[in-house]
């Protein structure tokens, strides 16, 4: 039975955003609530501008929240930063949205052509409306261009649509 740990998913969120330095910020964030760039630089180990480079790119994607208080102590304003677990979800949705969008452009793209090509792999493959002009010459080459079959490009594609509508889709019990 699959376990869902919101702690580990914005975790794991983090590290495929920005990799290990994202991991170890995540992790702290995690484990002290509320804390100033300087207390997560303190735990992890890394450089304040490292820090604040990755707390304002997770702030834009709206994974984590900032506060801005007083520090008594200096005088001066900080900002305490707090994971925002709830939203993990909904960024995972938004980029499976992005995704979904680049797809179904493509798939676009796919249908609206006819693609032709030499059958050499350093060349390049032309719509119809190039190839017409070209004499269906391979203008690199010169051998003849080629109508190619791209039926298993666009049935690739629609797969992948389909499993990332179905996935996006609320779910009805």
């Amino acid at each position: 039975m699959h376990q869902d740990n919101s702690d580990d998913s914005f975790v794991k969120i983090a590290a495929l955003i920005g990799g290990e330095e994202y991991l170890k910020v995540a992790r702290a964030l995690l484990h002290s609530e509320d804390a100033t760039d300087e207390e997560i630089a303190g735990a992890t180990g890394l450089r304040i501008n490292i820090i604040r480079k990755v707390l304002y790119d997770m702030f834009g994607k709206a994974l984590i929240t900032g506060i801005r208080v007083k520090d008594e102590k200096k005088g001066w304003f900080v900002y305490r930063w707090r994971a925002k677990q709830d939203q993990v979800d909904n960024f995972i949705d938004n980029q499976k949205k992005k995704i979904l969008d680049r797809l179904q452009k493509r798939l676009e793209y796919e249908e609206s052509s006819e693609f032709y090509h030499c059958g050499n792999n350093d060349c390049s493959h032309v719509k119809f409306d190039l190839a017409v002009e070209q004499f269906f010459k391979c203008s690199t080459c010169k051998e003849p261009l080629n109508m190619i079959d791209n039926n298993q490009v666009k049935e690739a594609l629609r797969h992948k649509i389909e499993q990332i509508i179905s996935d996006i889709t609320p779910k009805t019990s």
